[in-house]
């Protein structure tokens, strides 16, 4: 395999988790981004530690999705990660374009 290859390879691995990303963003309420990954995901907490005079965090996820090109299973049921560094998490906004679920319209 050349490399023009194994670039037109992960170009294509990208660009497929980049579709899948937009089926699925919908079904969630949170993102969350820590160094290493990117995170959707319907339940998350997030506890602040310190230990021996170190401050990391600890975030708990559940029903996640995680954003990895070699990972096969990206959904998830529970995701804890433990980090040193930044951790970004904002609630998806819903759009405006959505039916209520108890409307009558459709019916």
């Amino acid at each position: 395999m050349s490399a023009d290859d194994l670039e037109k390879y992960e170009t294509d691995m990208e660009l497929q988790l980049y579709r899948e990303y937009k089926d699925v963003v919908g079904i969630f309420k949170y993102v969350v981004e820590t160094e290493r990954r990117f995170y959707l995901c319907n339940a998350v907490d997030l506890k602040v530690r310190t230990e021996g005079g170190d401050v990391y965090f600890e975030v708990t996820m559940a029903d996640a999705w995680v954003w990895d090109v070699y990972r096969s299973a990206r959904f998830v049921k529970n995701a804890k990660v433990v980090t040193f560094r930044d951790v970004n998490i904002e609630e998806l906004a819903k759009t405006d374009l959505e039916v209520p679920k108890d409307s009558d319209f459709g019916r």
